[in-house]
């Protein structure tokens, strides 16, 4: 694992980009504190998030369309 300021992760993605891509995790620092993970995609979590997306597309499409109905806030939130 690498560590790199926010300002060089800026300056040099392109090259992040390739040590990302050939396994090498980054974490991104901002004023010293770490603020974010610069991580390899894998593809068990591609998988994943093309099944939630399949899933609820599928679910969506059985929902009955509701048009021309004006809602207020506390309608949309539970408070």
């Amino acid at each position: 694992m690498k560590t790199i300021t926010a300002t060089n992760a800026n300056r040099h993605f392109q090259k992040v980009l390739r040590e990302v891509s050939r396994g090498e995790v980054f974490t991104v620092l901002s004023r010293g504190k770490k603020v974010a993970s610069i991580v390899p995609a894998s593809q068990e979590a591609e998988r994943r998030r093309e099944s939630a997306k399949h899933s609820l597309l599928k679910r969506l499409a059985g929902e009955k369309m509701v048009l021309g109905v004006s809602w207020n806030r506390d309608e949309l939130y539970d408070r």
